[in-house]
């Protein structure tokens, strides 16, 4: 038996982890829409004026953040039965990264509020602009040119997390992969082939999380990218007219 078989045998186990690999990507969408969306609902009750409201919030944001998405499997879809909730293996895998998402996002998306100066604020109220509107046209998208690169991050994680739902026995790439070995005792070919899955959305997702940061960064960050591209050529030409004086 040839031990480097799984070096050329992966590839023809692709066709039969797509339909795993689907279900992962159905459940990074879902998760991370309704997971972003509830973040930002707690970025903004974090800052709310009300103490308790605040405090709530972040309690919430820090059980997101704190507990281990293995964990929230576990205590949605073996948990919650307990407390008269029964839900089927997808939903309760959707219900926990969305929590998880949540609590993460929501740190991010504060951030970016966080980074738009007051003073826009400040001066949109002295136009008699309501709360809503300055938050629609000044606020949210400066906020978003900062939050959006760490949310594509945060995208790549909660996709790769989606591994983690095969132990309530969702059927996504790992679940496939396993019942796929467990009937060739291909194990080595098999995973190479989840491997590669995995890596043929993560590696274009951080990319396209590179070039947002890029495209997307604050303006003082832009400034200086700017500036040290405005000085290269005139560093070139500067050790150019020092190497010119040595060999004189």
């Amino acid at each position: 038996m040839n031990d480097f078989a799984w070096l050329y045998d992966w590839p023809q186990y692709i066709p039969d982890l797509l339909p795993g690999l689907w279900v992962a990507i159905a459940m990074t969408c879902v998760s991370c829409l309704f997971g972003y969306v509830l973040g930002f609902f707690l970025a903004l009750l974090v800052e709310a004026p009300s103490k308790l409201v605040s405090y709530s919030a972040l309690v919430v944001v820090e059980l997101g953040r704190g507990i281990p998405i293995l964990v929230l499997l576990f205590l949605f879809y073996q948990g919650l039965p307990q407390l008269g909730v029964l839900l089927a293996p997808y939903p309760a895998a959707v219900a926990a990264l969305t929590f998880s998402a949540a609590g993460y996002s929501s740190e991010m998306i504060r951030a970016g509020l966080g980074a738009v100066p007051k003073g826009q604020s400040e001066a949109a109220n002295s136009l008699s602009m309501s709360v809503v509107d300055t938050y629609r046209f000044i606020v949210i998208p400066q906020a978003a040119r900062i939050s959006i690169p760490p949310l594509v991050n945060l995208t790549i994680i909660i996709f790769q997390a989606t591994s983690l739902a095969t132990v309530i026995t969702v059927p996504e790439i790992m679940q496939q992969a396993g019942i796929i070995g467990s009937a060739t005792f291909e194990y080595m070919s098999v995973y190479t082939a989840a491997a590669v899955l995995y890596l043929c959305i993560t590696i274009p997702g951080a990319a396209l999380s590179g070039y947002l940061e890029e495209r997307m960064g604050t303006p003082k960050q832009r400034s200086k990218k700017q500036a040290i591209k405005a000085l290269l050529p005139a560093a070139g030409k500067l050790r150019t007219a020092e190497e010119r004086q040595l060999t004189n």
